[in-house]
């Protein structure tokens, strides 16, 4: 845990994997961040600002699991369970994307990826053209390194 400015940084290592802040979240901040008492609506936990300790604990891991921590009552419960802003749905990769893509990390070409997954060389660039679409990426080697980006901001190591 580091303090900085304002609010603390929880991770291991230097890299912080979630930052717990007192009122808004920093400006600029591209980790995940859980906020006492702020009210930004973009940010992956709020509490109030009279949470005690086992709370903070809860929501630090809960951020830190991709789960979104709100105080009862808020805009995204009253939406209804699992409501999700349609940007987040569709940066969502599926399971055969995720497969192309572990496939694109490798090296390997369309025609080496269809072989091994069985699959028809249209479908395999289908999936490229999905996976640049969803990492906004233009290349393949921008698109495994944007998803190995957000995998390493979205993965924390409890």
């Amino acid at each position: 845990m580091v303090a900085e400015a304002g609010h603390i940084v929880v991770g291991i290592g230097d890299t912080a994997d979630v930052v717990l802040a007192d009122g808004d979240g920093p400006p600029g901040e591209t980790r995940p961040v859980v906020t006492l008492g702020g009210a930004d609506e973009d940010l992956a936990g709020v509490l109030p600002r009279d949470a005690d300790a086992s709370q903070i604990d809860a929501a630090i891991r809960a951020v830190a699991a991709g789960l979104i921590v709100r105080l009862p009552g808020t805009r995204e419960r009253e939406a209804g369970f699992g409501a999700m802003r349609e940007s987040e749905a569709h940066a969502l990769l599926t399971p055969r994307e995720l497969e192309v893509l572990a496939a694109l990390a490798e090296g390997m070409t369309n025609k080496a990826i269809a072989r091994r997954l069985d699959i028809s060389l249209h479908t395999v660039k289908f999936h490229v053209e999905s996976l640049f679409r969803k990492l906004g990426a233009r290349t393949r080697t921008e698109a495994v390194a944007k998803a190995s980006e957000r995998r390493r901001r979205e993965t924390i190591t409890l």
